[in-house]
């Protein structure tokens, strides 16, 4: 079976990276293939992970690009040039234009740390969202898997699993627990139903 092949963008340690070349490895992931991990931060340490699992690794520098078109014409030639048919953002701290998520409708998807559209959109990223979360005082958090269109997670919704917000709970703490009980589970799925979708196109 020809399989869709993925491109992971990052910007950080990369834990959502390993959960997804996990989840190949252990079979749950099995209509796509990790084929390429992307990072606008040099010392990303997800370049590292992807190295490790013979995964090809790219930085490629918006600043040293000087404009955000420049940027995505060059992370562009890149999916192209490795002929990449999906697209996952996992930690990648840039907005991405119109210009470049029309190119790519319904082939790039993202994980996001709320159940939206609670705490998302412009601002909120990272531990933002959970100190948010806890300053609301919800009782209930989790993440979302979501397609990327130009407004930011403003996207249809793939997948949602909430997670309990414990009393004493830190946003660290928080965030640990959304990525062990939601992220790592509803993102590798989500990426398998998409690759599926993708691999079995006419």
């Amino acid at each position: 079976m020809l399989k869709a092949k993925i491109a992971v963008l990052v910007s950080g340690g990369g834990t959502n990276l390993q959960a997804l070349i996990d989840a190949e490895r252990s079979g749950i992931i099995h209509s796509g293939e990790i084929t390429l991990v992307i990072s606008n931060n040099q010392n990303a340490y997800a370049l590292t992970r992807a190295e490790k699992a013979g995964i090809k690794a790219l930085y490629i520098s918006k600043k040293e690009l000087n404009t955000q078109e420049a940027f995505e014409t060059a992370l562009m030639q890149s999916l192209e040039e490795n002929e990449i048919d999906l697209i996952v953002l996992a930690g990648f701290m840039s907005i991405l234009s119109e210009r470049f998520t029309a190119r790519f409708d319904h082939r790039i998807i993202n994980i996001h740390p709320s159940l939206i559209p609670s705490f998302c959109g412009q601002g909120f990223y990272g531990l933002r969202v959970h100190e948010a979360a806890l300053k609301k005082g919800v009782k209930v958090t989790g993440a979302t898997v979501h397609f990327v269109n130009e407004i930011p997670d403003g996207g249809e919704i793939i997948a949602q699993k909430a997670v309990e917000v414990q009393d004493g709970d830190t946003p660290e703490t928080l965030q640990k627990r959304v990525m062990e009980q939601a992220e790592w589970i509803i993102l590798p799925r989500s990426v398998e139903k998409v690759a599926h979708q993708i691999a079995n196109l006419p």
